[in-house]
């Protein structure tokens, strides 16, 4: 009898849309709004067209991708509040999050509802846990920061060096690798301070670097808080180059800091917009007036790994997706991806950056 009911329910409701049933739901998540906003526009973008490439071919396994965005803010516990809200709405995969505090909270709810994730978060913590559904699609601080910490002593022996960071798990951990890295090579930090993201006056540190003399400062943080010490610094005559990490590459830096953005300098992995294999989306992007910068090529290859590992699975149950993660080799537009047994790259690279005239390219 209740089948019976069932199937009349069901043909009086004209049948089940099999077009619900056949998306998928993936998700990116990360700081949609706030002063870091710009980053989470480069993921969107990112994911965006890449979804919409996947869709061309026909989908997963034969079903489309439908995108679902989380903003966090780069706040941990909006982060868990986002990592609920994707579980509820039933995600089979997600990019996510960007900075290491919201990353790190969130993958706990990931992992205990089963769901595989990418992310570029930095922090060593993220992989260090033992959690098996987290795959690092970039490398680590300690990578980045012994990067930094060694040109610093390489290229300017004998200059005066403070280390700051904005007391993130993210700004925290790779200023502590670069300190520990130029302390390995016998350059001494000159200072070693902290300040607090988001206060709109840092002119007290710029007074604590001008009167010990300091010409670079080794930064773990973001560009927000580097554009504003870079003008406070010009203002009060203290002529400054910044080494920073990944999260300088977003092209509001120049604006907001202006001319002295050219003292900038920051590790990053190697520039995905040259590699000749990723030249056709390249072309995509910037036909569609997208300069694909930052973390745009990250977020469309986050996508890529996990339709490949879904194909090579032939599934896209956590289980089944997770082994072929852990398992394979996966062609991106950043390159080949592999993944060791904690979930990060296997062949990762930082190289360091210059800003120059607006552009970001390769420190000579």
């Amino acid at each position: 009898m209740k089948k019976t009911l069932l199937a009349t329910a069901v043909l009086a409701l004209g049948g089940f849309s099999t077009s619900a049933l056949a998306d998928l739901s993936v998700a990116i998540a990360g700081p949609m709004t706030g002063q870091y906003a710009s980053a989470g526009d480069q993921i969107r973008k990112g994911a965006e067209m890449a979804i919409a490439d996947i869709n061309a071919r026909g989908g997963v396994l034969g079903e489309k991708l439908k995108l679902e965005v989380g903003d966090d803010a780069c706040d941990p516990k909006q982060a868990v509040s986002v990592a609920n809200t994707m579980v509820n709405k039933g995600i089979v995969f997600m990019h996510g999050h960007w900075c290491s505090s919201s990353t790190i909270p969130a993958s706990e709810v990931y992992v205990e509802s089963d769901i595989p994730m990418a992310t570029v978060s930095t922090n060593p913590q993220v992989t260090e846990r033992g959690l098996k559904n987290i795959f690092r699609i970039m490398g680590r601080d300690d990578q980045q920061g012994l990067v930094a910490g060694d040109y610093i002593a390489e290229k300017f022996a004998g200059k005066k060096v403070a280390v700051v960071d904005d007391k993130s798990a993210y700004g925290k951990g790779l200023a502590d690798e670069m300190a520990k890295a130029m302390e390995a090579k016998g350059a001494k930090p000159t200072l070693r301070e902290s300040i607090t993201a988001g206060e709109k006056d840092y002119s007290g540190i710029v007074t604590k670097l001008k009167q010990a003399g300091v010409e670079v400062m080794a930064y773990g943080g973001y560009h927000t808080e580097v554009a504003l010490i870079l003008r406070q610094a010009q203002a009060a005559g203290l002529q400054l180059t910044v080494m920073g990490g990944d999260t300088m590459t977003n092209s509001e830096l120049v604006t907001a800091a202006g001319p002295a953005a050219d003292n900038v300098m920051f590790t990053f992995s190697p520039d995905p917009r040259k590699n000749p294999d990723a030249a056709p989306v390249v072309e995509k992007f910037r036909a569609a007036k997208t300069e694909p910068e930052g973390y745009v090529l990250y977020a469309y290859a986050a996508m890529q790994l996990f339709e490949q590992a879904a194909t090579a699975a032939k599934s896209t149950k956590y289980a089944d997706l997770e082994k072929a993660m852990r398992g394979g080799t996966f062609k991106t537009v950043i390159g080949d991806l592999a993944f060791d047994a904690k979930g990060d790259q296997k062949a990762p690279g930082f190289v360091v950056y210059r800003w120059k005239g607006g552009q970001y390219d390769y420190a000579q």
